[in-house]
Order: C-alpha cells, then structure tokens, then sequence
C-alpha cells in the first residue's frame, strides 16, 4: 500500500488532483486507514496508469469515467488502442519537428494557417460527447471515434485540400460537417432507409467475416466476395470508380489493411475480422490473376 503523497511522488499526479479524482469516482483509494488517511494499493495504481494514458491522449475526465465504467472494459485492448492514438500522434509531432527543422535553415515554407481544422475538430470532439450513443453504434466505440479524430489532426494539411477542393475553403467545409454532425441520426435513418435491404454493402462484408475461421477457398467465402464485387459494379457511380475487378480487389485490400479501420471492424465484427476479409479477397484476386 501507498499512501496518497507517495503514489503522487511516484507518478507526478499532484495531491489535490488524486483527491479530485476520489472525489468525481474517477479512481477511488482501495481503503482508508483509520485516520482517514487515502491508501491505494497496485490495482489502483494500475488504473491511475491507465487514467493517465488517456490524459495524454486529451481525452476528458468524464470521458475516461466512461470507459473505464464499462462492464465489458478490456484493460489490454484499451492500451493497444491507446498505442495507436500515441503512434499517430507521435508521427504528427515528427512531422512538425521536420517543418521546424527545414525552417532552421531559412528554407522558405508555405502558411499553414489556411488548412486549421480545429474548428471542425472542435465540432466532432462535442458531438462525441453530446451523442456518445450515436458514436458508439456507428464507430463500435469511443475509442474508435478517437482514433477516428486523431487521424484527422495527424493528416490535416492533405484533408484540408481536399475540403478547399470540394467546398471552396476550410470554413465552408467545416459548416457543412457541422450540419451533418448536428442531424446525423436523422441523415443515417434518412440513408438507411432508402436503401434496400439487400444493397447494404456494410452488411455483405459483415456476414463475410462471420466466417472467420472456415478456409478462404470455401465456395460460400468466396460467393460472398463475388457478390460483394457484383454489388459494387450494379452502382454505375461506383463501377466508373473501381475500374477493373482486380482494382477493386486490391482497393478493398489497401482498405481493409488499414489500421483505423481494422480497429473498427474488429471492434464491431470480433478480433481477425479485417484480416479474413483482407485474405479472402487476396484469394480471390489471386484466383482471378491465374486464370
């Protein structure tokens, strides 16, 4: 056992922040001695790591309350989770010790300031606390959501050409998100409910990792990648996109290799969902190479 100024000598977390923390539940001590006396023992130190983790991740105190709160909390899951957030934003601050670095030497570098996107980044950080249920069944979790965010702040400059490209500028860009951000339940029913059924290609890719486990070279895995395939050159908008069927193979595969998406997936469909889908479709690319 520790007492409250040791584990603060420990960790850097001052007193008054560790009796903050008892005081909102966030990390309660494991007992009281019989003055009173706040002493935390190894689990609760472990969960003080994990606290301090998501800090450094800037995530709010109540949004840690949350998930650490969650019958089903993984403490493992959630700090490989925490690596990837840490690794992308690791190669944003790489980058920016890069730019510095070329401006040491009196290279001359563009303004950034046209592609600021914390405005918008501002407006997904609210919607996820404002209609954390609505995250959670479209993105499979908080935690996903961030990740999501976290690879808009790594890749800012690129995704703010895009927004000026298709909107015009920035700003403009950021209202229309906004507008979507503030009706999304409403445009996702809207969405859902005026496509068939059978059209949703989310659902194709779903019942294909329920497969998970069986041979790739099934008949049945490999009819459900050929119906995938099917679906995507019934959208003439899509088929012009796609190219070829070998394109799309390997664009799906690209796709799926992706790790903010195979968080997804995975979280949604069971841990090997996105490689099984990755390597039913490098089957059938390799079936159709060799024919």
């Amino acid at each position: 056992m520790k007492t409250i100024s040791q584990v603060a000598e420990l960790t850097g977390v001052s007193i008054r922040a560790l009796q903050y923390y008892d005081e909102i539940g966030l990390l309660k001590p494991s007992e009281l001695t019989q003055s009173g006396y706040r002493l935390y023992d190894d689990e609760a130190l472990q969960k003080l790591q994990q606290i301090l983790f998501f800090k450094e991740l800037d995530f709010k105190l109540k949004d840690i309350q949350k998930i650490l709160e969650k019958p089903d909390f993984d403490r493992i899951s959630a700090f490989r989770k925490q690596k990837e957030l840490l690794l992308l934003k690791r190669n944003r601050t790489d980058r920016l010790i890069q730019l510095l670095s070329r401006l040491e030497k009196g290279e001359q570098c563009m303004s950034f300031k046209e592609f600021d996107l914390s405005d918008y980044i501002h407006a997904l950080e609210d919607f996820k606390s404002n209609q954390t249920e609505v995250v959670v069944k479209h993105w499979g979790s908080v935690e996903n959501f961030d990740l999501f965010i976290q690879k808009i702040k790594d890749d800012e400059p690129e995704v703010a050409k895009l927004a000026i490209k298709q909107f015009g500028s920035v700003e403009k860009y950021t209202e229309a998100m906004k507008h979507n951000l503030e009706h999304f339940s409403e445009i996702m029913e809207n969405w859902y409910a005026q496509v068939p059924e059978e059209m949703l290609i989310e659902d194709r890719f779903f019942e294909l990792a329920c497969h998970k486990g069986e041979n790739v070279a099934a008949d049945k895995v490999q009819n459900i990648v050929k119906g995938i395939i099917t679906h995507a050159y019934g959208n003439s908008s899509t088929s012009q996109l796609v190219g070829t069927t070998d394109s799309y193979c390997r664009m799906i595969i690209d796709l799926y290799s992706n790790d903010y998406l195979k968080t997804v997936t995975d979280t949604k469909s069971g841990a090997g969902s996105c490689d099984y889908i990755v390597e039913s479709f490098r089957y059938y690319l390799h079936k159709i190479e060799n024919k």
